[in-house]
């Protein structure tokens, strides 16, 4: 049996709070030197060398034995046998947790617009899909289907007109339920490629690979690291922290239930963050009971009690308003309202990735199935970011259509503006079509 979990207990009465709990949220993002070195060697390798410098780090990294680069590409008919290879049970879910993604995404869905103004001119703007898109998906012991079906899926429903996923196997091993997820979702090609090599490869193109406009999806700290130095050069959806989980409790909830939610996302890794904050001590005590008790039981236990340590906390508030307080500080990426009236609370939330309502809607439940998107702003950035979704993979292009009448109204306008920045050409430029043009200006 381990060692009793290490539970940090907080309250908000203390003096210290604020430091305490300003501490506990800190985490370091950025990579070290070595990291970011091998990062930029292995992105300028792939951007000059292509399919050779792909192959060389296949072989080294994944240890794959191959001497052609068309063997990093798995063919469509691979991703349908997939679905044959895993059970019924698994197909089944797979496809209900993708058709609820669909569903849910189908309503983000942004249309063109326009409207005409009295003198005829026209407005609006023009939703354009993205043509390509990247999805890096983890491969190995650390796969994840769910993530193929929140990354594919909203593109598909936003028509990007192709998505390509890259997915390491190291040693050859293939996790089938990945690639019967990439048949479900309409993944168009797959590349058995990973790390910061993929996202040179999506990012620069290679005569095998072809280069994307916007690359999504998570990874390892080689993978955040690439993903931050080839944006400009492509779109991201986001660089990822740990995964958080913030629980907002009355005391009136199966302590066993909280215990198991803080612990779904502590399972990820130990840099994983998950908070419990409840007015009622005896409460968190039942709570630190249980979660002494369910560790036991758990697969992940070490995992879990590393990350309970490190950065898991039980804090009691005063109330449940300052609780919420609480919780717009920290901007959680998942916040359960696990109290009778969540929605009570919902108008004072402000920051938060996803918000689940009531005793009866666990974080899970969001990661696999319930429809919203599971890629979710960490480390705060739910103060400016918002979950992954359709709009994520459409451009918006303005629209300006000016009639005569239009053009002479505001040709003037912009001849003034433009004069007052000392930018005569543009002036001149709004004159011509205002009927304005200084003919002692012109010279042919």
């Amino acid at each position: 049996m381990m060692s009793p979990l290490a539970i940090r207990r907080l309250s908000t009465n203390d003096a210290s709070f604020d430091q305490q709990f300003s501490e506990l949220l800190s985490w370091e993002s950025v990579s070290d030197k070595q990291v970011r070195a091998t990062v930029t060697e292995i992105l300028q390798n792939v951007r000059t060398r292509g399919d050779d410098a792909l192959l060389e780090y296949s072989r080294r990294f994944d240890r794959l034995t191959i001497d052609d680069v068309a063997a990093l590409e798995l063919p469509q008919q691979r991703l349908r046998q997939a679905l044959s290879n895993i059970s019924d049970e698994a197909r089944t879910a797979l496809e209900t947790a993708a058709a609820r993604i669909r569903s849910y995404h189908e309503k983000q869905k942004q249309e063109s617009w326009q409207y005409r103004e009295a003198d005829g001119t026209v407005l609006g703007q023009k939703i354009t899909p993205l043509h390509r898109v990247g999805i890096y998906v983890p491969g190995g012991k650390a796969s994840y289907p769910s993530s193929v079906l929140m990354n594919t899926i909203p593109a598909k429903v936003a028509g990007v007109s192709e998505v390509i996923m890259t997915v390491p196997i190291p040693g050859g091993e293939i996790n089938e339920w990945v690639f019967a997820a990439a048949a479900i979702a309409g993944v168009d090609r797959v590349f058995t490629v990973g790390g910061a090599q993929a996202i040179a490869a999506l990012a620069y193109g290679t005569a095998s690979v072809p280069k994307v406009d916007k690359i999504v999806g998570p990874g390892n700290i080689y993978v955040a690291t690439a993903k931050r130095m080839v944006f400009g050069e492509v779109g991201l959806d986001m660089v990822a922290g740990p995964s958080e989980i913030l629980v907002i409790c009355d005391g009136n909830t199966d302590p066993d239930w909280i215990a198991m939610d803080l612990f779904s996302q502590a399972e990820h890794d130990e840099d994983a963050q998950a908070i419990l904050l409840s007015p009622d001590a005896q409460f968190l005590d039942a709570v630190a009971a249980s979660m002494q008790c369910l560790v036991q039981t758990l697969e992940r236990k070490d995992i879990v009690a590393a990350s309970i340590a490190q950065r898991g906390a039980l804090i009691l508030v005063r109330d449940l308003d300052e609780a919420v307080a609480i919780s717009n500080r920290m901007a959680p990426e998942h916040l359960e309202l696990s109290v009778e009236n969540p929605d009570e609370l919902l108008p004072a939330i402000q920051h938060a990735g996803a918000i689940f309502m009531g005793r009866h809607t666990p974080e899970a439940l969001g990661d696999y199935c319930a429809g919203p998107n599971h890629v979710l702003p960490t480390s705060g950035t739910a103060r400016f970011s918002s979950p992954l979704g359709v709009y994520d993979f459409q451009k918006r292009s303005s629209i300006i259509y000016c009639s005569p009448q239009g053009a002479q109204t505001l040709g003037r306008v912009a001849s003034t503006l433009a004069r007052g920045e000392s930018l005569t050409a543009h002036a001149r430029s709004a004159d011509y079509r205002s009927g304005l043009r200084d003919q002692n200006n012109e010279q042919h």
